[in-house]
């Protein structure tokens, strides 16, 4: 059975207003799998159906993305924080 790729969550920018209010700054960066108690549960809500289709198999459309990737924002309208999302699969490891 093959494994499940890695999935990389990157905060890359704000355009709202406010810092995050769960003390997440741009640059931060975490592991899917072993990180995800540490990011906010509204970005989990928004960015898991993107999760789900990377993993296991799928792409998201979204012009001028690379492949494996997903870009979405938060939905705290005071923050808007934008976070991507990388598909990390094992033989780009090596």
């Amino acid at each position: 059975m093959a494994r499940r790729p890695k999935i990389k969550i990157t905060y890359i920018d704000r355009l709202g207003k406010c810092p995050c209010h769960r003390g997440h700054r741009p640059g931060d960066s975490w592991d899917f799998d072993k990180d995800r108690g540490e990011i906010c549960s509204m970005v989990m809500h928004v960015a898991f159906p993107y999760i789900d289709i990377l993993r296991y198999g799928g792409e998201i459309p979204q012009p001028g993305q690379k492949k494996g990737t997903a870009i979405f924002c938060c939905p705290d309208v005071e923050t808007i924080n934008v976070f991507k999302i990388e598909r990390i699969d094992e033989e780009k490891e090596d």
